[in-house]
């Protein structure tokens, strides 16, 4: 254990259990969203040709005015209306679905890679006191362990993604009440007390052998490098949350008291009233995935699309009563401002940079067009070759007088994944994906950002960070993990030749590297100089990507349609647009 790791905070968690998750007969699976994603053409389509029913994830923001509704509906309707819509497991996630001992119970897939995976995820799983709470960041033993013994939020996600997939939902939902026990403890950093919402980035079993206990260990961001908090664990846990009840149809979980609390206490951190100007949050450096100091302080694409999506998630989860319908308002109005502010600002294409590019300065007024008053010089020379004639994308940051044009992986999928995006803008992202191949995927999906900052920049915006050199780690590394969101972005624009070129590339190498964490080079030739093998999100980013090709009808756990009455951005549009 690390001198660090002995100042978190403890926490001794209650043994007791709830009830088993609700058991569901396969036949309710013909009530479910049917669409035959296998026939998808092998061309780039506008959008899914899908006859759906609306779920409360689809209703516009419209139905839902500020005041809510004059008659609001009872609790019991309310719940019955959403999670009806919500339930929709796929082939495999039914609960009365048999499992094979490493999974994919009813995989045709002979691909050796399958059973070696699940044999490393079941390796991974974490007990505490005799039921499995979650699974480790990774299973390299050559090396000081440091926090890799952990399970992280974040981490956790694709593992409890396979799982459910597999029909094995305890161990999420095991996870995801644990993990809502240890936000109530308190949260100190040196003398200064954090928020009462704030989720732990990891948490720890700690076995004492001579009184017989067990104990969770929880970090919060005190043992973290640059002590910084983790803004995304709420998020992800309000994600994971609603794919756990859409997957398996079990509303008891997100109905408890302590569930309603836990969301009410991560939303009120981030819809609190303050000096911002912008809907998005502000944020400091490494407080997501990249958890070093890379330059994203301010308001980055990762945590905002995160936010976005959290944001539509509790729409379904959250009661709309008592407390709930004021907070129910205030969601309602943050995700107008949210995505007007996003799909306007944020948004890069070709006629958006040409604009740019011819931007005045110093304007003082309302109908000011550089609104932030971006200077033109400062446009890096790389982006004006890396936008393509059709594509686009949400570009990392944006500040007074502050661009940050880098493209990062997560957030851009993210934002397809909830909806932030269009779907002109999902397919223009699409459309770049498949325009910059070489520089996005190269030899190893997929770079989490692009480009690398190198020379004198490197040393100004990492500190000389041994770890973030160019093409390494967060500096344009690539991560295999990244894998499910690219599939999953690419089921859901219609494009999953896409996602299969990038799982055929993984198949190549990755269990014959021993499952690193990330790979360096400027094509992901090489192995991380630091990288962990056995990564165990390396493995389950692997494993839903491949549950997701079989059987797309997963991808509704998590996505969210987009709602078509809601404004669309104003900014004259590229040929990327055009339908």
């Amino acid at each position: 254990m690390t001198e660090g790791f002995q100042k978190m905070s403890t926490l001794t968690v209650d043994v007791a259990e709830n009830g088993g998750v609700k058991n569901v007969d396969s036949s309710s699976s013909n009530e479910l969203e049917e669409f035959d994603f296998s026939k998808l053409p092998n061309r780039p389509i506008r959008f899914l040709n899908q006859e759906r029913q609306r779920s409360c994830d689809e209703r516009s923001f419209n139905d839902l005015p500020l005041g809510l509704s004059p008659h609001p509906p009872s609790r019991a309707e309310h719940l019955h209306h959403n999670f009806d819509a919500l339930y929709s497991p796929g082939r495999r996630s039914g609960l009365n679905t048999p499992t094979s001992q490493y999974g994919f119970g009813m995989n045709n897939d002979t691909n050796p890679m399958i059973a070696e995976a699940w044999d490393n995820v079941r390796r991974s799983l974490v007990f505490f006191r005799g039921n499995p709470v979650g699974t480790i960041a990774a299973l390299d033993s050559s090396d000081d362990k440091l926090n890799y013994d952990q399970v992280f939020v974040r981490d956790f996600v694709p593992s409890a993604l396979a799982f459910l997939m597999n029909g094995e939902p305890e161990v999420v939902k095991t996870f995801l009440q644990k993990t809502l026990r240890l936000q109530s403890w308190e949260k100190k950093i040196d003398q200064f007390q954090l928020g009462e919402g704030v989720m732990p980035a990891s948490f720890k079993v700690m076995h004492d052998p001579h009184k017989g206990t067990e104990t969770l260990i929880a970090d919060f961001g005190e043992s973290a490098i640059g002590r910084v908090a983790p803004v995304d664990s709420g998020f992800w846990w309000i994600i994971l949350l609603r794919a756990y009840t859409k997957s398996t149809g079990d509303t008891s979980l997100a109905e408890k008291p302590e569930c309603q609390k836990g969301m009410h206490l991560i939303l009120s951190l981030c819809l609190s009233e303050g000096f911002d100007t912008f809907p998005t949050l502000l944020c400091a450096d490494g407080c997501s995935m990249i958890d070093r100091r890379m330059g994203v302080h301010g308001y980055p694409i990762e945590i905002q699309a995160l936010f976005f999506m959290a944001l539509r998630c509790a729409m379904v989860l959250v009661k709309p009563e008592g407390a709930g319908k004021e907070l129910m308002e205030r969601i309602v109005k943050r995700l107008h401002a949210l995505s007007y502010h996003m799909r306007n600002y944020f948004w890069m294409d070709l006629k958006q940079l040409n604009d740019i590019y011819r931007y005045k300065t110093e304007e003082y007024s309302h109908t000011a067009v550089n609104k932030f008053n971006v200077m033109p010089d400062s446009l890096p020379d790389w982006v004006f070759d890396f936008i393509p004639l059709h594509g686009g994308y949400f570009i990392g940051n944006i500040g007074p007088s502050y661009m940050d044009f880098r493209w990062f992986c997560l957030g851009n999928c993210i934002a397809i994944l909830s909806s932030l995006a269009t779907q002109e803008q999902a397919t223009a992202i699409m459309d770049l994906i498949e325009s910059r191949w070489e520089e996005l995927v190269g030899e190893m999906p997929l770079k989490v950002c692009y480009p690398a900052i190198e020379n004198h920049e490197w040393r100004i915006v990492t500190g000389c960070d041994p770890k973030n050199t160019r093409w390494s780690y967060h500096n344009g590394g690539s991560w295999p993990v990244l894998l499910w969101l690219l599939t999953a972005a690419c089921i859901k624009t219609g494009r999953p030749q896409i996602a299969r070129r990038a799982i055929e590339l993984v198949e190549t190498r990755l269990s014959k590297d021993g499952w690193p964490e990330y790979y360096d080079g400027k094509q992901g030739r090489y192995v991380g100089k630091q990288a962990r093998k056995y990564q165990t999100w390396s493995v389950t980013g692997y494993l839903v990507a491949k549950m997701l090709i079989e059987d797309p009808s997963h991808l509704g756990m998590i996505s969210i349609e987009e709602d078509r009455q809601m404004k669309k951005p104003v900014l004259r549009r590229s040929s990327s647009w055009t339908i």
